[in-house]
């Protein structure tokens, strides 16, 4: 079970004063390995007898990890990240309900969930660092590590969401983005597969076009390049749609390495088509269609 799908069974079992302890907590990390527990009390100004009530529960239902090598401190772990990024979405009226898993990576999950008004909507939890803290879990340094991959999670959910905003916002073929929080993105439901579990798409060549027409649309009309494309995160629809996914990585077209962003991108999926459907097209003819300098595709 996913560190996602435990916040989901425990949200329910947490007050108001267990998410004052987990956002204590959350704001001392930046500062503490393990944040010690007379902060956690001073900032709180709950009695000592009720922190440790609380500190007690969270550990308990996983939430956070303790130490008491030197001091008494606690830390967060994604599932306690996750339960504070869930209940800032619920009381924005993001989320309703969680539905089931969509999709699980080795740095993100996806669930299927409801916001307030009965509408399906896909949520993101960005799990950077997952194999890291697998491995540094029982070194010394495996809190200052997972501080970090937290905040590192937390980025790459705020530059996915912002990139997400700016190619949907010139007609590009992605999820709607709808809110994000820490390390969470919520945007509109994806339905289908991702490209490579499909044996047949019917006119290969046609989707291929589309996916570079809106490779295209996102270099001249919105200057961003996804960064990352390949067959893994191109959505097949069932009816015949596509959507883009895992925007983390999207830089602008005046980066430093936009150039080389853009041929990998483009590669990857000419790669794919040529190998799999036997649609080939030469990457210059592509390059020079996504970056304006020829109007149509050369096949």
């Amino acid at each position: 079970m996913s560190s996602a799908e435990v916040a989901v069974q425990v949200f329910k079992e947490l007050e108001n004063e267990d998410f004052r302890i987990l956002n204590i907590i959350e704001a001392g990390m930046s500062k503490h390995e393990f944040v010690p527990k007379e902060q956690i009390q001073k900032h709180s100004k709950l009695p000592m007898d009720r922190v440790d009530f609380i500190l007690g529960k969270l550990n308990k239902l996983g939430l956070t990890y303790r130490t008491q090598e030197t001091y008494n401190g606690h830390t967060l772990n994604y599932t306690g990240y996750d339960c504070l990024a869930i209940n800032a979405l619920v009381k924005a009226g993001v989320i309703e309900s969680f539905g089931q898993t969509l999709g699980v990576g080795k740095e993100a999950d996806v669930y299927d969930a409801l916001n307030s008004e009965g509408r399906r909507i896909a949520i993101k939890f960005h799990r950077l660092g997952r194999i890291s803290f697998r491995q540094t879990r029982r070194k010394r340094s495996y809190s200052r590590e997972h501080s970090s991959w937290l905040f590192q999670s937390h980025i790459a959910a705020e530059k996915e969401f912002e990139a997400m905003k700016l190619v949907y916002s010139k007609g590009v073929a992605v999820p709607e983005p709808i809110s994000h929080n820490r390390h969470v993105v919520a945007m509109g439901m994806i339905e289908g597969a991702q490209l490579y579990k499909y044996k047949d798409i019917g006119k290969p060549e046609k989707i291929l076009k589309d996916i570079l027409r809106n490779v295209r649309k996102a270099y001249l009309k919105a200057h961003i390049i996804h960064g990352d494309l390949s067959e893994y995160n191109i959505i097949l629809q069932p009816d015949g749609h596509l959507l883009i996914i895992d925007w983390p990585q999207a830089v602008k077209t005046d980066h430093a390495n936009a150039g080389e962003y853009l041929e990998r991108d483009i590669k990857n999926v000419l790669v794919f088509f040529s190998r799999k459907f036997n649609v080939d097209l030469a990457a210059k003819s592509a390059c020079d269609y996504v970056t304006g300098e020829a109007r149509n595709l050369a096949f």
